[in-house]
């Protein structure tokens, strides 16, 4: 059985009553590539969509655009993804006519058929039938004793640095983590001229044969990413596999002064730098996902919770369904075509007349395309496992919520005293996860540290609950005449 099969919620959620000749109201979270194909499904059927951005442009993370101004050739931001990125804009560029674009604009809370969302700290309030949620994915980090000094960066934040911005983040930058993004930024810094003085990875060199397996459903990808590993070695980088993070030396004036690892032959390794960027692979945004109450369930492949969808892209929820990386992480091909079928999915079930047609001709090709990507998938997450054994001999010293500098051995002792063996619990009593980023950067590190003090498997400490808003609101401070 694939595991697109295996994910099905049961029976579809009935479609949304529509009052007669009324058009459906649509609305889109995200312009990254789901979001852009599922705008243009939508436009191709007749209607208008709303596309709500919190970016300035379209594009994602993955082809964030360029500021005005910047002249930089698609070739020198994208690399072999130069044609799918000058595609995907050129597309959206069509599209805008056609659709009710607000760019600049946070989506932070989902009640019964309305989407809550503010620009410039002005609130409103998108009434929906069909709501698609394309909110992307975040770096997936762990703790690492002294990443809370200045210079630590996420790879993702590192990689905007350099596109939104033509910076690096440090004269001399150690990349530590593990999955395909550590060796892209890594090489998408080299090519600009920065000065990278060493790629660490977690994650073992040999690779098991689930891995390999995996990995064969896209061979041209894979042999794309030995080539970055390779380029990166031509260019005179350092690059380690099968390491084990030790520290990240710095203090509070200078910040960031260099990283030392443990090789997988027990030899302690120290780079000096002034910058690290940080990230294992990818976690899906579910924040949105999970206020609109859809059903979630635990994969034990990459040790997270994520929403669960049928084969084409329906939640648990009514009327509202998921596309691209913030479901499960297919990568930006995979992304278009789930944006693409979500959104025909919620036109069937709107029994919009153009777009069931469409999906009753396209879907099953879409289904089967997502269902190769997903082996890819499933590869990658064997080749790049999430290091939690990393994360459960974290010494009590260590930082493990940068927002709200809980440590370790301050969520330990919320186990060991308090009786917390519920991640929800243990964010109550410590603070974990209640900063600025919501748990997105803490949130897994946090569990597997409860589950490693408790003796349970992760998954029986749950999944930090998310709350409106996802992410800090502008206020509007205006005073209010009487």
């Amino acid at each position: 059985m694939s595991t697109l099969a295996a994910r099905a919620p049961g029976r579809p959620a009935p479609s949304p009553d529509l009052a007669p000749d009324a058009a459906p109201r649509i609305v889109i979270v995200g312009a990254g590539p789901a979001g852009v194909r599922a705008a243009q499904a939508v436009v191709s059927a007749g209607l208008r969509p709303t596309v709500v951005d919190e970016g300035q442009r379209d594009g994602g993370q993955i082809y964030r655009r360029q500021p005005d101004g910047f002249q930089r050739p698609y070739a020198k931001l994208y690399g072999a993804e130069a044609s799918k990125a000058e595609s995907l804009h050129k597309d959206f560029a069509a599209l805008r006519a056609h659709i009710d674009y607000r760019p600049d604009t946070l989506a932070w809370n989902v009640t019964a058929g309305e989407l809550h969302v503010v620009r410039a700290g002005e609130p409103d309030t998108l009434p929906y039938d069909a709501l698609l949620l394309c909110p992307g994915a975040t770096d997936r980090l762990m703790p690492v004793p002294g990443w809370q000094h200045a210079g630590c960066y996420s790879l993702g934040g590192a990689q905007i640095a350099l596109k939104a911005q033509a910076c690096a983040i440090g004269s001399q930058v150690v990349f530590l983590g593990s999955g395909p993004l550590l060796y892209l930024v890594a090489s998408q810094y080299v090519q600009a001229g920065a000065r990278v003085a060493a790629v660490l990875d977690t994650a073992p060199t040999v690779k098991s044969w689930k891995a390999l397996s995996g990995m064969l459903a896209r061979p041209l990808l894979a042999l794309r990413g030995l080539g970055l590993i390779r380029s990166l070695r031509a260019a005179g980088v350092p690059v380690l596999q099968g390491v084990t993070p030790l520290n990240i030396e710095g203090d509070s004036v200078r910040g960031v002064q260099a990283a030392t690892v443990r090789t997988d032959r027990g030899l302690e390794r120290r780079f000096e730098c002034d910058a690290v960027g940080l990230g294992w692979h990818l976690r899906a945004e579910t924040q949105l996902a999970d206020l609109a109450r859809c059903d979630f369930y635990f994969e034990p492949i990459t040790r997270q919770w994520l929403p669960r969808i049928d084969a084409d892209g329906r939640s648990s929820t009514r009327g509202v369904y998921l596309a691209g990386d913030g479901t499960r992480i297919l990568g930006a091909d995979g992304a278009e075509a789930a944006g693409r079928l979500a959104a025909l999915a919620a036109l069937a079930d709107l029994h919009h007349a153009a777009g069931k047609a469409a999906h009753l001709q396209q879907a099953p090709a879409l289904r089967g395309q997502l269902a190769r990507l997903d082996r890819f998938r499933q590869g990658l997450a064997h080749a790049f496992p999430w290091p939690h054994a990393q994360a459960a001999a974290l010494p009590d010293t260590a930082v493990v919520c940068r927002c709200e500098s809980v440590t370790v051995g301050e969520l330990r002792r919320c186990v060991t005293e308090l009786d917390s063996q519920e991640l929800n619990r243990a964010k109550a009593f410590s603070r974990v996860g209640m900063g600025r980023c919501q748990g997105r950067f803490c949130g897994h590190a946090a569990a597997e540290i409860v589950a490693q003090a408790c003796g349970i498997p992760v998954e029986q400490v749950g999944r930090m609950r998310s709350q409106a808003p996802v992410k800090p609101l502008m206020m509007n401070t205006r005073e209010v005449q009487p």
